[in-house]
């Protein structure tokens, strides 16, 4: 008979599917199903002619459909395809429309072939999914059916809960077609080649040419933002044109930089990478960024202790813009189209305000490969058993630790995490489950935590099945398998720009009552349903407290904020027919080929440059004005920490992350809960507005008008005039704030300079106390303000005007 589906597997050979013929079929598929191998098939013991009779009734039935697999020719396997609504697994769950059940037989083989069961179960998806009626496929597969549990993951299957199905007690399991096809690329992933076996890998992208390049880079963005922060003062000496030409030496009296570069507004240094020369002694030599710090350190005041460690976090950024622009990028026209997580792993710039933003100490270039962000890997991530009288778990009022647990891991798992901890002689629910880093567990808590281990406290239980990507901010893990799960935020005791990143378990104790208070202001805020903000929360979290580090005597360590972990909504769920996600870090992205993320999107979205920007001010700006002037509440904005929906390459809405450890509620006399009361905090009157100033203006609006200027020829003069009508039109909409508008004036002439630079290079093992952020900071002096020129008035008249006509 002719085959209905054909496909071809590069290890096995070809697929292929045909029809049930019993008058054909009947000898080979009463074999397979009646061995020991087929125990689970519960035919044991039927003749030949009960077997016939069997499937005889099943095609009369009209519900299912049986089909024998060939393997080069070869009959291997039978499918069941059947109508779950029809069947009696649809009695033990609420069927879609879409939905089919599927059974598969594999015939045992005398001569096992490795991926030869996974390869045939792919192809039966493959053969189902070709079905564009076919939504999702369900299985339920007899709980002690351990090997078909581990293919049903594999393949992007999540077992539910358990049913019982006459004398078989089953679970139930489901997957998408997008599940699936995503299991396929996260396997395929996962097959690279291992450092540890290929040493050289490590440095694969280290050559001359790409390291001349990332240096050269490098050094302008160190004569940028150092000279912006008032710490290196170059030196005026001609024009060229559009562009002032500058010098600058160290206190050497051999060594000189030359550059061009145009002063914009912020004292931002656009600076013309190309025109970069350094001379010694007059000659001619390379660039190079470490020697940059060296010569600089007296004018950079870093203590004499901390610099070779700041040496070693910029020669880790420089390893890690090598390997940006050496590994296969997508350019800034692919990222249109592009998927959530290809353009968060595409960003290559990290932080646009520290010079030393990629520092990672304690990863060594496996850890590198495996777990950085720009490296874009599948990551599981390992689960521990913490003893409750030494965890807690917190929780919003609308989910439990149980129900949780039902949604993050699949049942076969949380059975087989609870048999080794029955193993170990103790009651799994005398435990709390822990996700993990993988680089924590094996380079921290296996050993420093060695004493609660050794008495039970702890448990390790292994993988998860679930793949996840880690997300520019290293330590939080977004779920590649299952999109619309929680992300995942574990400790880190990793070094990296100014903070090790562990993760409190004391801040664990309040983090989803904070994110619930903030969530239940915004819902219930008009204005901000009206602008579709939203945040993502932080919906629960757990921490372990160590009772050796946590004794008095040590006051606050790091080794505290070992082990920890938070549970953070996705925000694929909220996004409609016609939307993507990108994080807002994007609009700053430059590609290796020097095209700019932002002028991209703009010509894709047909609007001009001025259209665009109003439609992403109304989504991103206005509703941080309200948050601030109308419930004194400050987040910290930038690009990482938020995430925009876009339609038609145009943003539409802000989501805001990261909420339980960077916002503040700034000299408010609001009575908060006991529980929220950390967020509550007070600075000068006068450092208010820096949550925009500073925040907002200075550490993102800056980089986003340079690149405007460089890339579309777009005046900084127009930008700021557009972040002038926008915040002057949310005044305008909302006139009983007037007096907090003149106590609070985002129009002053100039503000505080504070300075993120100044801070790292005081202290790169903790740039600020968390816990009284404003007396961290460090000024140079005032920054004119960009909008300070146009006052309601002069801004109407400058929109009346002709020449001031904002186009693209």
């Amino acid at each position: 008979m002719t085959s209905v589906f054909t496909t071809h597997d590069k290890l096995i050979g070809d697929i292929s599917f045909e029809p049930l013929n019993l008058e054909k079929h009947i000898t080979q598929v009463h074999c397979w199903a009646t061995t020991p191998h087929a125990s689970f098939w519960q035919m044991q013991g039927y003749d030949r002619q009960q077997v016939f009779e069997f499937y005889s009734d099943l095609e009369q039935g009209e519900h299912t459909d049986s089909y024998i697999g060939t393997v080069n020719g070869e009959p291997c396997f039978l499918v069941e395809i059947y109508d779950p609504k029809l069947d009696q697994v649809g009695k033990h769950y609420d069927v879609q429309l879409g939905d089919k059940g599927m059974h598969i037989l594999i015939a045992p083989s005398e001569n096992p072939r490795s991926g030869f069961t996974y390869a045939v179960f792919k192809s039966v998806l493959h053969f189902m999914f070709s079905d564009s009626s076919i939504k999702r496929i369900v299985v339920e597969p007899d709980h002690r059916n351990h090997k078909i549990h581990q293919l049903n993951k594999k393949a992007g299957f999540q077992h539910i809960k358990y049913i019982q199905m006459g004398e078989k007690l089953a679970n139930l399991a489901f997957c998408t077609k997008q599940k699936f096809y995503n299991a396929l690329a996260l396997e395929n992933e996962k097959h690279e080649m291992d450092i540890q076996k290929n040493p050289e890998l490590a440095v694969s992208s280290i050559n001359s040419q790409t390291w001349d390049k990332v240096n050269r880079l490098h050094i302008r963005k160190c004569l940028a933002e150092l000279s912006h922060e008032r710490i290196l003062q170059p030196e005026q000496v001609s024009q060229d044109g559009e562009w002032s030409v500058f010098i600058l030496s160290p206190n050497d009296g051999q060594t000189e930089y030359s550059f061009k570069a145009k002063r914009l507004e912020l004292e931002h240094w656009l600076i013309d990478s190309k025109s970069i020369k350094k001379q010694t002694d007059g000659k001619d030599v390379n660039l190079d960024s470490v020697s940059f710090i060296i010569e600089f350190a007296a004018s950079l005041q870093i203590p004499q202790n901390l610099l070779p460690t700041y040496l070693e976090e910029i020669t880790s950024t420089l390893y890690s813009a090598a390997y940006k622009e050496s590994k296969s990028w997508l350019s800034s026209e692919e990222l249109l189209e592009a998927d959530f997580q290809q353009v968060e792993a595409a960003m290559s710039e990290g932080h646009p305000a520290f010079i030393a933003n990629n520092g990672r100490i304690g990863f060594d270039a496996q850890d590198f490969a495996h777990f950085a962000p720009e490296a874009g890997k599948p990551i599981s991530l390992i689960w521990l058993a913490g003893h409750k009288s030494r965890t807690e778990f917190s929780h919003s009022p609308e989910i439990s630790y149980e129900s949780l647990m039902q949604q993050e891991i699949d049942i076969t798992t949380r059975q087989a995490f609870a048999d080794k901890i029955i193993a170990k002689g103790q009651a799994p629910e005398d435990y709390t489950l822990i996700p993990v880093h993988p680089w924590q567990w094996f380079n921290k808590l296996a050993n420093v935590y060695a004493p609660d281990i050794a008495t039970n406290h702890l448990i390790c239980l292994g993988y998860s099945d679930d793949s996840y990507q880690a997300q520019q901010s290293i330590r939080t893990f977004f779920n590649r398998s299952n999109p619309e799960k929680y992300y995942v935020k574990t400790a880190l005791s990793v070094l990296n720009m100014g903070f090790m990143r562990g993760l409190s378990s004391y801040y664990m104790r309040t983090t989803p009552a904070i994110n619930d208070w903030v969530h239940s202001l915004v819902q219930h805020d008009q204005y901000l349903q009206s602008k579709g903000f939203q945040i993502l929360r932080e919906i629960a979290a757990t921490g372990y407290r160590n009772p050796y580090y946590e004794h008095e005597a040590l006051k606050d360590n790091p080794y505290k904020k070992m082990l920890a972990a938070l549970w953070r909504e996705s925000p694929v769920s909220r996004l409609q027919p016609n939307q993507r996600l990108m994080t807002m870090a994007s609009l700053l992205h430059v590609d290796p080929n020097n095209t700019a993320m932002l002028p991209t999107l703009i010509k894709a979205s047909e609007l001009s440059t001025k259209a665009w920007l109003e439609k992403y001010l109304d989504a991103y700006l206005s509703p941080l004005l309200h948050c601030y002037y109308q419930h004194s509440l400050v987040f910290m904005p930038h690009g990482e920490n938020l995430i925009l929906i876009f339609e038609n390459h145009v943003p539409v809405k802000a989501i805001m992350k990261d909420i339980g450890e960077e916002i503040y509620l700034l000299n408010s006399d609001i009575e908060l809960p006991e529980c929220v009361e950390r967020i509550s905090i007070q600075v000068p009157q006068e450092e208010e507005t820096l949550s925009f100033h500073t925040d907002v203006f200075d550490c993102f609006f800056r980089y986003m008008s340079a690149i405007l200027v460089e890339h579309s020829d777009f005046s900084e003069n127009e930008f700021w005039l557009l972040v002038a009508n926008c915040i002057q039109q949310y005044q305008a909409q909302n006139p009983h704030l007037q007096d907090k508008y003149e106590k609070h004036d985002l129009f002053s002439s100039d503000f505080a300079h504070s300075c993120l630079n100044r801070l790292q290079l005081a202290n790169n093992q903790q740039m600020v106390d968390l816990t009284d952020p404003a007396s961290s900071l460090k000024f140079a002096g005032r920054l004119n303000n960009p909008i300070a020129k146009f006052t309601k008035q002069t801004a109407e008249s400058e929109v009346e005007s002709p020449e001031q006509n904002i186009e693209a």
